[in-house]
C-alpha cells in the first residue's frame, strides 16, 4: 500500500553539523578522572543517584482509540475491541497486550491530556511561542539543564528519529545552545529507478562523533587549543553576552562526545539484549537510550514516527502499536532489572491524539486530546487519570494542560517546576507558569 499518499507531511527540519557539535558531550581538557565511562562502578553508582528522564515522542499523534482509551462497540471504536489490563476496571486497546498485563507495576495513564491538534512543536514547549521577545526553551532543555551534572562528560541531551519528516525538535531558547539536542535523523538515501521518492538510513549514532582518519589525536587537541585561544580574544568585553558563552561551552564538550562513542553502539550488548528490543529501527533506537539513560545522559528522547493515519488508520495501528506495546514493556522492564527505573521516568507523548470520527478514507484526523503516560521515577503506578466521554469526543474528567504536565514532569523528578531562571533580556521566567500545579493523582 501507498503509504506516502495516506500521510500528510510537514517541512523537514535538520540541525547542520555546527549545531551538532554545540551539543557536544565534555568539558575543556578531554576526560577527567572521574569519567563514569572508564570507571563502571562508579558509573553504575552515578547513575542511580541521578535523575533522569526517557521520553518516547509518537510523532504524528498516536490514536488514543487503538492504544490508551479505546471505545469498542461504538461509532467511534473502530474495529479493534478492548482488554482488561493489569489495574482493576481499566481496560485498553487488544494492541497492546504486554502492557496490559504490566500496568499496575510502574505506570500511570492519563487519558484527558490537552494537546495542540496540529503537526507543530506547541506541545514540546508547552504552549510557549517560540518566537517573539521571549525565546522560551522546551521541556528536553529545561530539564537536561536542571537535572544535568555539569562535571559529566557524557552528553546532556540526545534525540534520536527513525522519520525523514517533521519531527519537532527541541529548541534551548535563552538558555542557551548548550542544552540543546544532540540530533540523530536518519541518513537520506536517493532513490533508486522506477522510484522516485528517497528512501532513508536509520541512524544510532551522531554522524561525525570520531575523528576522521586524516586527523590525529594531537591535530584536534591543537586546534582545539588554537579556537579557545582566538575565542578568549573575541571574549574579551563581551563577558556578558550568554549566547557567546554558551557557544564556548559547547566547543569545550566536544572530546568528551568523542569519548562516549561507545555509548551508541549497540554491540557492546548481549545478542540476547538487542533480541528482546528487536531489529526495528524503534527497538534499536531504544536500545542506545537505555544505553545513554544507565551512563547519566539527563533526558532522551526517542521519535517513533508517523503516526498521521489519515487513511488506512487501523492497518496501520494494528502494524505499529503492537511494536511500542513490545518495546516500551521490554524498555520497562530492562530498566527494573538495571536497577535504574527508580530514577528514571518514561514518557510517552505527542503533538496531539486522532479523531473519534473515521473518515471517507478509512482514517482518523487531528484531535486536540489525546492519552499519555508516565512511568517508573516518581509516579505512582496503577493510576489513571481523566476520563473522555463515552464517544471520546470530549473529555469527562480532570482535563490536563500542557503546563500541568511540564509541571507533573518535572515534579516527579525533583524539580521545582516554579523555580524561575533568567531570560536573557534578565527577566525572572519560571519553569512553567505562575500558579501551575502538578497533576497530584499520578505522583508518588
Amino acid at each position: 500500500m501507498a503509504r506516502s499518499s495516506q500521510t500528510c507531511h510537514s517541512a523537514e527540519h535538520f540541525v547542520d553539523r555546527r549545531a551538532f557539535l554545540s551539543a557536544g558531550a565534555a568539558f575543556v581538557g578531554g576526560v577527567s578522572a572521574l569519567n563514569p565511562l572508564a570507571t563502571p562502578a562508579l558509573a553504575k553508582d552515578m547513575a542511580r543517584k541521578q535523575k533522569r528522564v526517557l521520553m518516547i515522542f509518537l510523532n504524528g499523534g498516536m490514536s488514543q482509540f487503538e492504544s490508551w482509551d479505546p471505545k469498542p462497540g461504538t461509532a467511534t471504536g473502530g474495529p479493534f475491541q478492548s482488554i482488561q489490563s493489569s489495574i482493576p476496571g481499566y481496560r485498553v486497546s487488544e494492541l497492546m497486550p504486554k502492557m496490559a498485563a504490566c500496568l499496575h507495576k510502574h505506570t500511570a495513564v492519563i487519558r484527558s491530556q490537552l494537546a495542540s491538534g496540529d503537526h507543530n512543536d506547541f506541545t514540546i514547549f508547552g504552549g510557549k511561542p517560540r518566537t517573539g521577545p521571549v525565546r522560551y526553551p522546551s521541556l528536553g532543555p529545561m530539564l537536561a539543564r536542571e537535572l544535568a551534572d555539569p562535571k559529566s562528560p557524557v552528553p546532556y541531551h540526545v534525540m534520536f528519529t527513525n522519520y525523514l519528516g517533521a519531527n519537532f525538535f527541541e529548541n534551548a531558547g535563552f538558555l542557551g545552545t548548550i542544552w540543546d539536542p544532540i540530533n540523530i535523523t536518519p541518513e537520506s538515501v536517493p532513490a533508486k529507478p522506477p522510484f522516485s521518492v528517497a528512501g532513508s538510513k536509520h541512524r544510532l549514532a551522531p554522524p561525525a562523533n570520531k575523528l576522521p582518519d586524516s586527523l590525529t589525536d594531537q591535530d584536534h587537541r591543537e586546534r582545539e587549543a588554537l579556537r579557545a585561544e582566538l575565542a578568549k580574544r573575541f571574549g574579551t568585553g563581551r563577558e556578558r553576552d550568554g549566547v557567546l558563552l554558551s557557544h564556548g561551552g559547547a566547543y569545550g564538550r566536544v572530546r568528551g562526545l568523542m569519548e562516549s562513542a561507545k555509548l551508541f553502539d549497540i554491540e557492546q550488548e548481549s545478542k540476547s539484549t538487542r533480541d528482546k528490543y528487536g531489529s526495528t529501527p524503534f527497538g534499536e533506537q531504544a536500545l542506545v537510550a537505555r544505553r545513554l539513560i544507565e551512563a547519566g545522559v539527563p533526558y532522551v528522547r526517542v521519535n517513533r514516527g508517523w503516526w498521521d493515519h489519515h487513511g488506512q488508520n487501523f492497518e496501520f495501528h494494528q502494524e505499529m502499536v503492537p511494536e511500542l506495546d513490545h518495546i516500551l514493556s521490554v524498555l520497562l522492564d530492562d530498566l527494573k532489572d538495571r536497577g535504574l527505573l527508580d530514577d528514571t521516568l518514561v514518557v510517552t507523548f505527542s503533538e496531539m491524539g486522532r479523531t473519534p470520527g473515521i473518515n471517507n478514507n478509512n482514517g482518523r484526523d487531528h484531535f486536540a486530546r489525546m492519552s499519555v503516560t508516565l512511568s517508573g521515577c516518581g509516579v505512582k503506578p496503577g493510576v489513571v487519570h481523566g476520563s473522555t466521554t463515552a464517544d471520546g469526543g470530549n473529555i469527562a474528567k480532570d482535563p490536563v494542560s500542557l503546563q500541568q504536565f511540564f509541571a507533573t514532569v518535572m515534579k516527579a523528578v525533583g524539580i521545582d517546576h516554579q523555580k524561575e531562571i533568567t531570560n536573557s533580556d534578565g527577566r525572572p521566567v519560571p519553569l512553567t507558569d505562575y500558579g501551575t500545579e502538578p497533576v497530584a493523582a499520578v505522583l508518588a
